[in-house]
Protein backbone atom coordinates (compact mmCIF):
# COMPACT_ATOMS: atom_id res chain seq x y z
CA UNK A 1 0.00 0.00 0.00
CA UNK A 2 1.32 3.29 -0.94
CA UNK A 3 0.83 6.75 1.02
CA UNK A 4 -1.11 9.14 1.20
CA UNK A 5 -4.22 6.84 0.40
CA UNK A 6 -7.56 7.00 0.77
CA UNK A 7 -9.42 6.60 3.88
CA UNK A 8 -11.50 3.72 2.61
CA UNK A 9 -9.37 2.01 0.87
CA UNK A 10 -6.54 1.72 4.18
CA UNK A 11 -9.82 0.83 6.41
CA UNK A 12 -10.94 -2.09 3.71
CA UNK A 13 -6.98 -3.24 3.48
CA UNK A 14 -6.22 -3.62 7.06
CA UNK A 15 -9.70 -4.64 8.34
CA UNK A 16 -10.21 -7.23 4.97
CA UNK A 17 -13.53 -5.53 4.46
CA UNK A 18 -15.57 -4.73 1.43
CA UNK A 19 -14.40 -1.10 0.36
CA UNK A 20 -18.84 -0.89 0.06
CA UNK A 21 -19.52 -1.36 3.82
CA UNK A 22 -16.20 0.87 4.60
CA UNK A 23 -17.71 3.44 2.80
CA UNK A 24 -21.40 3.21 5.05
CA UNK A 25 -19.30 2.80 7.83
CA UNK A 26 -17.79 6.38 7.19
CA UNK A 27 -20.86 7.82 6.87
CA UNK A 28 -21.95 6.41 9.76
CA UNK A 29 -18.86 8.04 11.75
CA UNK A 30 -16.72 4.88 12.57
CA UNK A 31 -14.21 6.41 11.09
CA UNK A 32 -11.70 8.78 13.45
CA UNK A 33 -8.26 10.08 12.36
CA UNK A 34 -5.97 12.10 14.55
CA UNK A 35 -9.10 12.00 17.05
CA UNK A 36 -11.32 13.60 14.09
CA UNK A 37 -14.01 11.78 13.05
CA UNK A 38 -13.91 11.81 8.99
CA UNK A 39 -17.25 11.52 7.13
CA UNK A 40 -15.55 11.31 3.41
CA UNK A 41 -14.39 8.16 2.02
CA UNK A 42 -11.68 9.84 -0.03
CA UNK A 43 -9.79 11.57 2.55
CA UNK A 44 -6.40 11.33 2.60
CA UNK A 45 -3.94 9.74 4.99
CA UNK A 46 -0.55 9.74 5.62
CA UNK A 47 1.53 6.47 6.89
CA UNK A 48 2.11 8.38 10.29
CA UNK A 49 -1.88 8.98 10.45
CA UNK A 50 -3.83 7.41 13.83
CA UNK A 51 -6.64 5.87 12.06
CA UNK A 52 -9.72 4.57 14.67
CA UNK A 53 -12.41 2.09 12.82
CA UNK A 54 -15.46 1.80 15.15
CA UNK A 55 -12.96 2.84 18.21
CA UNK A 56 -10.32 0.41 17.13
CA UNK A 57 -7.07 1.20 16.37
CA UNK A 58 -6.14 0.18 13.24
CA UNK A 59 -2.03 -1.02 12.48
CA UNK A 60 -1.16 -1.46 8.81
CA UNK A 61 2.04 -3.79 8.99
CA UNK A 62 3.37 -2.85 5.83
CA UNK A 63 5.91 -5.05 3.96
CA UNK A 64 6.78 -8.09 5.35
CA UNK A 65 8.84 -10.85 4.75
CA UNK A 66 7.89 -14.57 6.28
CA UNK A 67 10.19 -18.33 5.81
CA UNK A 68 8.64 -21.45 5.73
CA UNK A 69 9.70 -25.25 6.22
CA UNK A 70 7.25 -26.03 3.37
CA UNK A 71 5.93 -29.84 3.85
CA UNK A 72 5.14 -32.06 1.01
CA UNK A 73 1.25 -31.91 -0.57
CA UNK A 74 0.97 -28.18 -0.54
CA UNK A 75 1.17 -25.74 -3.71
CA UNK A 76 3.05 -22.60 -3.93
CA UNK A 77 -0.35 -20.37 -4.73
CA UNK A 78 -2.68 -18.33 -3.65
CA UNK A 79 -5.71 -20.71 -4.30
CA UNK A 80 -5.80 -24.09 -5.61
CA UNK A 81 -8.90 -26.06 -6.60
CA UNK A 82 -7.17 -29.78 -5.66
CA UNK A 83 -4.33 -29.27 -3.13
CA UNK A 84 -3.65 -27.39 0.18
CA UNK A 85 -1.78 -24.21 -0.51
CA UNK A 86 1.44 -22.81 1.59
CA UNK A 87 -1.06 -19.98 2.64
CA UNK A 88 -2.85 -21.80 4.58
CA UNK A 89 0.03 -22.86 6.99
CA UNK A 90 0.41 -18.96 7.89
CA UNK A 91 -2.33 -17.60 10.44
CA UNK A 92 -1.50 -13.39 9.42
CA UNK A 93 -3.70 -11.04 8.04
CA UNK A 94 -3.62 -9.51 4.70
CA UNK A 95 -2.64 -12.56 3.11
CA UNK A 96 -4.09 -12.18 -0.54
CA UNK A 97 -2.06 -9.37 -0.69
CA UNK A 98 1.19 -11.94 -0.29
CA UNK A 99 2.82 -14.81 -3.13
CA UNK A 100 5.53 -16.98 -3.18
CA UNK A 101 9.03 -15.54 -4.05
CA UNK A 102 10.54 -18.84 -6.05
CA UNK A 103 7.90 -22.04 -6.09
CA UNK A 104 8.72 -25.10 -5.06
CA UNK A 105 6.92 -28.65 -6.47
CA UNK A 106 3.88 -30.11 -4.77
CA UNK A 107 6.18 -32.73 -3.27
CA UNK A 108 9.48 -30.87 -2.58
CA UNK A 109 10.22 -29.63 0.81
CA UNK A 110 11.91 -26.68 2.65
CA UNK A 111 12.72 -23.32 2.13
CA UNK A 112 9.81 -20.85 0.61
CA UNK A 113 10.27 -16.73 0.97
CA UNK A 114 6.42 -15.46 1.50
CA UNK A 115 6.19 -11.32 0.93
CA UNK A 116 4.19 -8.59 -0.40
CA UNK A 117 7.14 -6.64 -1.23
CA UNK A 118 7.40 -7.15 -5.00
CA UNK A 119 10.80 -5.10 -5.72
CA UNK A 120 12.20 -7.44 -3.03
CA UNK A 121 10.92 -11.04 -4.62
CA UNK A 122 11.60 -9.64 -8.28
CA UNK A 123 15.89 -9.42 -6.68
CA UNK A 124 15.10 -12.98 -5.85
CA UNK A 125 13.48 -14.67 -8.72
CA UNK A 126 14.89 -12.47 -11.69
CA UNK A 127 17.13 -14.66 -13.68
CA UNK A 128 19.38 -11.70 -14.66
CA UNK A 129 20.20 -11.29 -10.87
CA UNK A 130 22.03 -14.73 -10.27
CA UNK A 131 20.86 -15.70 -7.16
CA UNK A 132 21.69 -19.03 -6.36
CA UNK A 133 19.16 -22.00 -4.71
CA UNK A 134 20.58 -24.87 -2.82
CA UNK A 135 18.89 -28.14 -2.69
CA UNK A 136 19.62 -31.73 -1.01
CA UNK A 137 19.21 -34.40 -3.37
CA UNK A 138 18.63 -37.83 -3.37
CA UNK A 139 18.70 -39.74 -6.29
CA UNK A 140 17.59 -43.35 -7.10
CA UNK A 141 21.12 -44.54 -8.99
CA UNK A 142 24.16 -43.82 -7.36
CA UNK A 143 25.84 -41.02 -8.58
CA UNK A 144 29.03 -41.07 -11.09
CA UNK A 145 31.94 -38.15 -11.41
CA UNK A 146 30.60 -37.86 -14.83
CA UNK A 147 27.21 -37.07 -14.20
CA UNK A 148 28.39 -34.59 -11.45
CA UNK A 149 30.90 -32.78 -13.98
CA UNK A 150 27.83 -32.83 -16.39
CA UNK A 151 25.72 -30.75 -13.92
CA UNK A 152 28.90 -28.36 -13.50
CA UNK A 153 29.08 -28.09 -16.62
CA UNK A 154 25.40 -27.01 -17.58
CA UNK A 155 23.02 -29.35 -19.35
CA UNK A 156 20.68 -30.25 -22.21
CA UNK A 157 17.06 -30.48 -20.48
CA UNK A 158 14.21 -31.78 -22.34
CA UNK A 159 12.53 -29.31 -24.94
CA UNK A 160 15.29 -26.72 -24.23
CA UNK A 161 17.57 -24.75 -26.55
CA UNK A 162 20.20 -23.99 -24.41
CA UNK A 163 22.14 -25.48 -21.58
CA UNK A 164 21.39 -25.00 -17.65
CA UNK A 165 23.75 -22.18 -16.53
CA UNK A 166 26.83 -23.88 -14.31
CA UNK A 167 25.40 -25.88 -10.87
CA UNK A 168 27.64 -26.21 -8.41
CA UNK A 169 27.36 -30.01 -7.29
CA UNK A 170 28.38 -31.37 -3.99
CA UNK A 171 28.28 -34.84 -3.76
CA UNK A 172 27.28 -36.25 -0.01
CA UNK A 173 27.15 -39.77 -0.22
CA UNK A 174 26.79 -42.71 -2.93
CA UNK A 175 23.15 -40.95 -3.45
CA UNK A 176 23.40 -37.66 -2.07
CA UNK A 177 24.12 -34.45 -3.49
CA UNK A 178 23.60 -30.41 -2.73
CA UNK A 179 23.00 -28.48 -5.85
CA UNK A 180 22.77 -25.30 -6.36
CA UNK A 181 21.70 -23.44 -9.70
CA UNK A 182 20.86 -20.04 -10.17
CA UNK A 183 17.75 -20.19 -12.47
CA UNK A 184 14.43 -21.12 -11.99
CA UNK A 185 12.59 -23.31 -15.00
CA UNK A 186 10.16 -25.88 -14.33
CA UNK A 187 10.41 -28.86 -12.81
CA UNK A 188 14.35 -27.63 -13.16
CA UNK A 189 16.14 -30.10 -10.51
CA UNK A 190 14.38 -33.10 -11.58
CA UNK A 191 14.90 -31.87 -15.50
CA UNK A 192 18.78 -31.94 -14.44
CA UNK A 193 18.73 -35.59 -12.74
CA UNK A 194 17.19 -36.97 -15.59
CA UNK A 195 19.49 -35.33 -18.42
CA UNK A 196 22.51 -37.02 -16.36
CA UNK A 197 19.92 -40.39 -16.29
CA UNK A 198 19.27 -40.46 -12.54
CA UNK A 199 15.92 -39.89 -11.18
CA UNK A 200 15.08 -37.65 -8.36
CA UNK A 201 13.75 -39.31 -5.00
CA UNK A 202 13.56 -36.72 -2.65
CA UNK A 203 14.17 -33.14 -2.90
CA UNK A 204 14.49 -30.33 -0.55
CA UNK A 205 15.50 -26.87 -0.84
CA UNK A 206 17.58 -25.34 1.80
CA UNK A 207 19.21 -21.85 1.14
CA UNK A 208 17.97 -19.16 -1.29
CA UNK A 209 20.07 -16.54 -2.12
CA UNK A 210 22.03 -16.39 0.77
CA UNK A 211 18.85 -16.95 3.17
CA UNK A 212 19.30 -20.68 4.81
CA UNK A 213 16.24 -22.62 6.28
CA UNK A 214 15.96 -22.25 9.76
CA UNK A 215 16.44 -25.49 11.25
CA UNK A 216 14.51 -24.62 14.44
CA UNK A 217 11.58 -24.96 12.22
CA UNK A 218 9.64 -27.94 11.70
CA UNK A 219 7.95 -28.63 8.38
CA UNK A 220 4.79 -26.32 8.24
CA UNK A 221 6.56 -23.85 10.83
CA UNK A 222 7.32 -20.25 9.63
CA UNK A 223 8.78 -17.80 10.75
CA UNK A 224 9.30 -13.31 9.24
CA UNK A 225 12.86 -13.10 8.45
CA UNK A 226 15.39 -10.61 10.29
CA UNK A 227 16.39 -7.51 9.26
CA UNK A 228 19.74 -9.11 8.34
CA UNK A 229 18.25 -11.78 6.54
CA UNK A 230 15.72 -9.56 4.09
CA UNK A 231 18.51 -7.13 3.36
CA UNK A 232 20.99 -10.14 1.92
CA UNK A 233 18.48 -10.17 -0.58
CA UNK A 234 19.81 -6.45 -1.76
CA UNK A 235 23.57 -7.10 -0.77
CA UNK A 236 24.15 -9.52 -3.26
Amino acid sequence: MKFPCRLDKFVSHVQELPRSKVKIGIKKGLAVVNGVTISKADYSIGQDDLVEWDQTPLVYLGKRYYMLNKPTGYVCANQDDLHPTVFELLDEPNLKDFHVAGRLDLDTTGLVLITNDGDWSHQITSPKKQKYKTYLVETQEALTEEALEQLRQGVALHNEKNLTQPAIAEQLDKYALRLSICEGKYHQVKRMLAAVGNKVVELHRENVAGIELDTQLAAGEYRLLSDTEVNIINAR
